[in-house]
């Protein structure tokens, strides 16, 4: 194993030290990743279905354990989404707080796991919203569809096939028509996908996942600007496929996590979607293209400037917000919505 160099002024100058501490906080995080796989291993023999919050679920599924919120800050969230819905009368307003697996697949969980209270404090939520917005509960349509592949069994997020089921519910409280399966191709893009929970639960000898893309039949004409602090980037495809051959293979989804998104889709006189959005998102937007003629998708984690200015200035009509219940009650940044207003 690398040994932690010795710092000399000589060692800095030549640039021997900066090489040989890089390798050595390298094999550090490589060490971490063995230990915690190692350890894995021994609790998995001992019968131990736990790992850094993460449940070694039945029919080798990974599931997240879920952490209550703290009550004050969950009421500031709520509190600036309704000041941000108070200063944007104009705007139609859909929140969407996807339940996670730990809720919906509860049927795979270890048996010693008791009932958690996530839908509970997602209710919360709901109460809490001024009456204009519209909240859509996704728990019925997902647990109808729980013995299907919608959630990844080695990383945190829904499959594309979860995410479709969302959209139909979707079309239904925002007043448009669906797209049906038979509009897609449907096609596996990887069968090789370890995914968040893999790395982060140290739990090994389980199958990988696979990831799909639901493409329309007739080829869309699509243009995709990703808008990273002064540099922005020009796409013609919602998915970058040379994701595919890295570690995060999510990331073929929109290219992963970028603070703004411009979607223009060619729809001739389409209104306009704002998405303020976790990456549960990412594999969602695609369906939502071929309803709206421009989308505008925001991640409040990086974003730095006033969402009621990029309203006004691009004259948006309708926004979703939509996060997974986890990432929602855990992001701070959600409290930011309402910042410039």
């Amino acid at each position: 194993m690398e040994q932690l160099p010795v710092f000399s002024f000589q060692s800095l100058v030549s640039g021997k030290f900066t090489s040989n501490y890089e390798k050595y906080i390298s094999d550090q995080f490589m060490a971490r990743d063995l230990w915690i796989g190692v350890k894995s291993d021994a609790d998995r023999v001992l019968g131990k279905k736990e790992s850094n919050g993460v449940y070694l679920s039945k029919d080798g599924f990974l599931i997240q354990k879920f952490s209550p919120p703290a009550a004050e800050d969950l009421k500031e969230k709520v509190r600036a989404i309704n000041s941000f819905d108070k200063a944007t009368p104009a705007l139609r307003k859909f929140v969407m707080l996807v339940p996670t697996a730990v809720r919906v697949l509860d049927n795979k969980l270890p048996d010693y796991v008791a009932d958690n209270d996530e839908l509970m404090y997602t209710d919360k939520v709901k109460k809490s919203l001024r009456g204009d917005i519209g909240f859509l509960n996704l728990y019925p349509t997902l647990s109808s569809k729980k013995e299907e592949y919608i959630f990844y069994r080695t990383d945190h997020h829904w499959t594309s096939r979860g995410a479709y089921y969302g959209y139909l519910a979707l079309s239904e409280q925002m007043g448009f028509t669906p797209k049906e399966e038979a509009y897609f191709n449907i096609a596996k893009v990887t069968e090789d996908f370890y995914g968040s929970l893999y790395s982060k639960s140290g739990f090994k000898h389980l199958h990988p996942d696979s990831i799909e893309l639901f493409t329309p039949k007739e080829k869309a004409a699509y243009k995709v600007e990703y808008v990273d602090g002064h540099q922005n980037t020009d796409s013609d495809s919602l998915y970058e496929m040379d994701n595919i051959r890295k570690k995060d293979k999510y990331t073929v989804f929109l290219n992963g996590n970028h603070p703004l998104v411009n979607i223009t889709t060619g729809n001739p006189g389409g209104r306009k979607l704002l998405v303020v959005k976790d990456s549960y998102a990412n594999c969602f937007i695609p369906f939502l293209a071929p309803h709206f003629s421009e989308i505008y998708v925001v991640d409040l984690r990086f974003y730095e400037k006033s969402l009621n200015t990029l309203i006004f200035d691009n004259q948006i009509n309708d926004m979703l917000l939509l996060y997974n219940v986890t990432t929602f009650f855990e992001d701070p940044s959600i409290k930011n919505i309402s910042e410039g207003i």
